[in-house]
């Protein structure tokens, strides 16, 4: 079974070369084919995660089910309270609660999720609640992701990166032999990667032992993009641009 085709390349921009008719009634040789200079591009960017996920996890087992319930929902209520003080909204903050009766005692057990774009935000909520709670709250690792809006800007910039580094090649060339770039009749896309955003789980270490800023390292992303291009030359080159 052959393997299935690659993506059509998309083209960005296109002029038609076709050659105007000529005037009714008028007859005359048709029109040379313009100059063009043919250049590749490309680009290679990188993004760091734009918001981190972190989890507490917190419980209690007591004889009576209401002071069960009371232990876990007063820190609750300190840890949504310090995240809001902190500008956390709301709807950033993931409360699930677990409550069940275990040999002769009641446990509740709850998990809260706080989301953050600012990261040195959550360093101070995440030491506070260390330094007021203890060992009373388990807080896992951050985990750092990116939203579809970040990896969009991403591949955004990236392709209007390479459009640029391409022209910028182009204008060189032109340079080189005294010749004036001219407008763009050709850019399109040849190749598209993107890859990392995710830790990588073949480190030497473990996961858990990673420091804060290896772990933003390891979710960064990165895009690449390498378009074709094919521009107009004008002409000689203008000499007072080139003493500009």
């Amino acid at each position: 079974m052959a393997p299935p085709a690659p993506p059509p390349s998309r083209v960005f921009a296109e002029l038609d070369l076709a050659p105007a008719p000529a005037p009714e009634g008028r007859v005359g040789p048709p029109a040379l084919p313009g100059r063009e200079v043919h250049v590749s591009g490309s680009a290679e960017l990188s993004a760091r995660p734009d918001r981190a996920r972190v989890s507490l996890r917190l419980g209690s087992r007591k004889e009576a089910a209401v002071a069960a319930r009371s232990s876990v929902s007063r820190r609750l209520q300190y840890i949504a309270h310090s995240a809001r003080l902190r500008g956390v909204p709301e709807e950033n903050m993931t409360v699930t609660e677990d409550f069940s009766r275990v040999e002769n005692a009641y446990q509740m057990e709850a998990e809260v999720c706080i989301i953050f774009s600012d990261f040195g935000k959550m360093q101070n909520v995440c030491n506070l609640l260390t330094e007021k709670l203890g060992t009373s709250v388990t807080i896992n690792p951050p985990h750092f992701y990116h939203t579809p809006e970040a990896i969009d800007t991403l591949r955004r910039q990236v392709c209007v990166t390479a459009v640029g580094n391409t022209r910028q090649k182009a204008q060189e060339v032109c340079r080189l032999f005294g010749q004036a770039l001219g407008k763009p009749l050709l850019i399109k896309e040849e190749e598209t990667k993107e890859w990392g955003g995710h830790i990588d789980s073949h480190l030497s270490h473990s996961a858990d032992s990673q420091t804060l800023q290896e772990r933003i390292q390891n979710a960064t992303a990165y895009a690449s993009c390498r378009v074709f291009a094919v521009f107009e030359i004008k002409g000689k080159e203008n000499r007072r641009n080139k003493l500009l």
